[in-house]
């Protein structure tokens, strides 16, 4: 099962590449601008910095690959329950007394919490997650009801 958000305008002929390039503006922009309010876990805060991050579909796995530079493996949690995996943690900010003043400050700090609703069962004893160059990689083997069965048509003179 691929895990594909649908969008209407897409398939619509004809519709302008230039109003997709519009609406992909508007949506960073104000998505940046609304991360403020109720959080996935319930509490009400800003979310200063949530981490990109990329799912796929393998025959037998879920692969998590999330985004998290200048951070160590133990400020990573990671849970699975009910078939939502949650990825949490808090980049910290990097305090440097120097006596200088920023002219310009870009990269984001705090905390993020991540979670997903996986289609199917996994095996939960054989998750593995490695961390390596600022990536976090989450492999969760499907359960063997979840993976896809090939039926053999038999056929009948």
């Amino acid at each position: 099962m691929a895990l594909i958000r649908w969008n209407p305008t897409r398939d619509l002929p004809g519709f302008p590449s230039e109003l997709w390039n519009v609406q992909r503006e508007f949506d960073r922009l104000f998505g940046s601008l609304m991360r403020g309010g109720i959080q996935d876990d319930g509490t009400f805060g800003v979310s200063v910095w949530t981490p990109p991050v990329d799912i796929y579909e393998q025959e037998n796995e879920y692969v998590v690959k999330a985004e998290l530079p200048g951070m160590s493996k133990d400020d990573v949690k990671i849970t699975l329950e009910s078939n939502v995996l949650t990825i949490q943690g808090e980049k910290k900010e990097e305090k440097e007394d120097r006596g200088e003043d920023f002219r310009r400050m870009e990269r984001t700090y705090g905390s993020f919490q991540r979670s997903f609703t996986l289609p199917t069962s996994v095996k939960s004893d054989l998750i593995d997650a490695t961390y390596k160059n600022g990536v976090l990689m989450i492999t969760l083997p499907k359960a063997e009801e979840a993976k896809p069965k090939q039926i053999e048509v038999k056929v009948k003179n």
